[in-house]
Formats: C-alpha cells, structure tokens, sequence
C-alpha cells in the first residue's frame, strides 16, 4: 500500500473513531445528567409524603395528609396522581383537573422505576411507586404513586444535541473529502522524483532534474537535495570519464614513443643510446603519471594519513626558497617578504605544495622572467603569494585549473613534462590542512598562487606553579631512567 493511501486511511480512522467518542460523549452524558437531576426531584417530592402521613381505614379505604407546600402543585411542569389497589385515581394535584389517566399506564408495579412516557405530543418523565402502610398483618400495598416531570426543554436539548452532531458529521465528512483531494497534489513532487530517478536508471542519463515547484515544505527541500545530489553526481560522471579519457590519452603518448624506439632498435640490431634516453624519460614521465593518480586516489579514499605537527613555516617556506633557487638559471626567484609564522601540518606536504606552484610559475614564465615568493601573518590566517611574470591564464580557464588533467595548453603542458594533476594535488594538501587557496592572472602579465592556513594559536604562558611541577617530574624521570640503566 502506498504511502498516499495509508495516510488517507489513517485520516479516515482517526476521524471516525473521534467522531464517534465526541458523539457519544456529548449525546449521552447531558442526558444522564439531567435525567439524574429531574429524577431526584422526583423522588425527593415522593419521600415528602411519609407512609406516617398515610391512614388505613376499615373496607380498603385510606386517607393521606399532604403537606400544605404539596396541595395543589401548582406549578405547570410536575404532576402527581395518587392510585388505589382498584386502579381508581383517588387523589392528583390541580394541575391534572379533568384528566382521568394514569400518567404511566405500566407503573403500578411493586417495587419504584421511572419511565419515559408521552402524552400526545408531551414528553413526561414519570416515578411510579407504591404506597406502603402499617396494616393489622404488618406493611401493605395500598396505592400507587406517579409522579411527573415535563420535558419539553429535555426534547430541545436533545434536537439541539442532534443538530450540533450532523453538523459536526458533516464537517468531519467535509475534512475527510478535503483530505481526500489535496494528499494526492501534497505527494505529487515525491511521483515527480520517483519518475525522474527511475527514468535516469534506465536512460542513465544525469542530466534530468526535478521539477521545481518552488515549495519551501519539507517536500520542496527534499526535491532541492535530489536535484542538488543529481548535480554533484553528474559532475562526478562526467569527472570519472575525463578522467579514464586523459589517463588513457596521457599514457598513450610515452607508450607510443617507447615502442616505436624499441621498434628502431629491433630494425638497427644494436642498442641505440638516444633512442634508450628516450625510453628512460618516458618511463619516468609514466612513473610520474602513475604515482600522482596513486597519491590523489588514496587520498579521495582516506587512505592518506598525514602526519600533522607544529612547524615553523617560514624555515620550511624558506628551505624550499634555497632549494629552487639554484635549481633555475633562466628565471630569477626572489623572496621579497617572510614573516615568522607556526602552522599545525605535514612538513613533506607542505614542501611539495610549495615545490608544485613554485615549479609551474618557472615552467610558464619566459627566459628572464621573476617568481616572486612571499610569506605574511595575519592573527589567525599564514598567507603564502607565489607569483610570476609568465604569459598568464586566460579569465575562462581560471575556474578549470584545479580540475584533474585540465590546461590551459595541452600541447605546451605535454611537451614540459607536465601530467595535469600538480594543481590539484596542491588543492588538496591545501584544503586538508584546513586552508583556501586562491589563483588571480592576467594574460600576458603574469599569475598569482595565494595560500592560507590556519595559524597555530599559541599556548599561555606557563604559570611559576605549572614550570615547577614540570621540573619536578622532569627530574623525577630523570632519576628513574638513570636506576634503570644500572
């Protein structure tokens, strides 16, 4: 069952079942009450007339003395007739003058009830009881009592009560048909997700998106998070598939080149020492290959631990500054700024980051160029500029070139030795050491690589109490490993 129709079906029962508890509750407890109140009345005017009050005479004659306040009942809404064991009416209150009948036809009955009886287009609500008095034999029926109260505001009450209950019935049934209608539009997005995830299962196509219905329910999130989901999983298709395209094409070229010379090798019948460099920097250029694929797939897979520790950022910036200096002789590299900084990261990460910028800026920047290097701290953000003078990287390319295999010259890149995947390796040794990096360039005039990373707050000074306590446990120690050692 679908989840549309439950939901109706819950509607249903939970409306009925109320329906049908507020019903009875308000039908049958006003009527017990008032029932229960007229019905006191009732008996409270019987037990007015004491069996004491009543006297037997010889011949199966009796004579009651009735209170003076019970005379005549005047009053237009009770009812008294006093029956005798012949069923003659012996005695009844003004109020029934030329009415000859009992009030309850059934109600000359041993022991006391009360009945509801109708009189024409009146309701009565009637006590019946026998009248008991001392006889020469003991206790003896003699008579009947009935006592009567009208009901008319009983019977509007009870219309009343009707009325509210068909109202209340229809409105209940109007919820329901209401219900009814709007559930299905309510779950037509989730029909509407539905079909496009199994039309993209069939087509394997990730382009189709949900309608958007611009809803703001839980619904219309929903229906964002899918589209969004789709998005991220059509970026990540159509990366895997750039991916296996430029893996093969990358590998395909040094394939090509160590083959043929191996070919002109096998033609020649002696080992060509040109043709064996050839091959040499071709396997190198695939062990490259292969080992930044490696490097970057441990890494999306978590399987690239890194080994994080305080460091002195500007020894290490500084290191690598000394290293590439003297590795180029066509383009001048300059420090032009180092600040003292400490940074938590992987000293080895944050020294192929460097290298990786620092190289690209001196493979794309012409003979006589300059690769600027600087190092600032701000209170909370290390930030590393690396700059060149180089031909630069076109405005359209800019948001391409952290992507895997992407350049901007695949021919001039090839030809270098590049592999296409040195930005992105710097983008995630960046962003796993909790930092952003940043590429500004203009065509023509140069490039500049921006890096921020957290800079490492510094402990407190320690209190005079707190270096003592270390002292002594540092001697204590001490002293332990100096017993230990004889």
């Amino acid at each position: 069952m679908s989840i549309q129709k439950r939901l109706l079906l819950i509607y249903t029962t939970i409306f009925s079942v109320a329906f049908f508890l507020v019903s009875i509750t308000v039908y049958w407890l006003p009527r017990s009450q008032i029932l229960a109140e007229i019905d006191r009345d009732l008996e409270a005017l019987v037990d007015e007339i004491r069996p004491e009050n009543t006297l037997l005479v010889p011949g199966g004659i009796f004579r009651i003395r009735i209170p003076e306040n019970l005379a005549t009942l005047e009053t237009a809404s009770t009812f008294m007739i006093i029956i005798d064991m012949n069923g003659r009416i012996r005695a009844r209150s003004s109020n029934l003058t030329g009415y000859n009948e009992y009030l309850d036809p059934n109600g000359r009955l041993a022991q006391k009830h009360f009945s509801l009886v109708r009189h024409e287009n009146t309701l009565l609500r009637v006590l019946s009881a026998p009248l008991v008095v001392e006889g020469p034999t003991g206790p003896e029926i003699v008579g009947h009592f009935q006592v009567a109260r009208l009901l008319d505001n009983y019977e509007s009450f009870n219309r009343l009560v009707v009325t509210a209950l068909l109202i209340g019935f229809g409105a209940a049934t109007a919820s329901l048909i209401l219900a009814i209608g709007l559930t299905p539009s309510l779950f037509r997005p989730l029909d509407d997700i539905a079909t496009v995830a199994r039309q993209i299962t069939n087509a394997d196509d990730l382009s189709r998106r949900v309608p958007d219905t611009g809803r703001t329910d839980e619904i219309g999130d929903l229906a964002q998070a899918f589209n969004q989901t789709l998005e991220r999983l059509e970026r990540l298709f159509q990366a895997q598939q750039r991916l296996l395209a430029d893996v093969s094409h990358e590998l395909r070229t040094p394939l090509t080149a160590v083959r043929g010379n191996i070919d002109l090798m096998l033609r020649m019948g002696e080992a060509d020492p040109e043709s064996l460099t050839v091959i040499q920097e071709e396997v190198d250029r695939m062990t490259r290959l292969v080992g930044d694929l490696l490097l970057l797939a441990r890494a999306d897979s978590g399987g690239l631990p890194l080994h994080m520790k305080p460091i002195e950022l500007d020894n290490l910036f500084f290191e690598v500054y000394r290293r590439v200096r003297v590795l180029s002789s066509t383009v001048t590299i300059t420090m032009v700024g180092i600040d003292q900084v400490r940074v938590l990261g992987d000293a080895d990460r944050l020294k192929q980051l460097f290298i990786i910028l620092i190289d690209n800026a001196i493979k794309y920047t012409p003979t006589g160029g300059e690769v600027r290097l600087s190092l600032s701290k701000t209170e909370l953000w290390a930030r590393v500029v690396i700059s060149d003078t180089g031909i630069g990287i076109p405005e359209k390319d800019l948001s391409n070139i952290f992507d895997r295999f992407y350049r901007v010259d695949k021919a001039r890149s090839r030809s270098q030795g590049g592999s296409g995947l040195g930005l992105s390796i710097a983008k995630w040794i960046t962003e796993t050491h909790g930092g952003e990096i940043y590429v500004t360039s203009e065509v023509g005039k140069g490039t500049t690589f921006t890096i921020a990373l957290p800079v490492l707050q510094e402990q407190p000074p320690a209190t005079s109490e707190e270096k003592e306590t270390h002292s002594t446990r540092r001697r204590l120690t001490i002293n332990r490993r100096r017993r230990e050692n004889k």
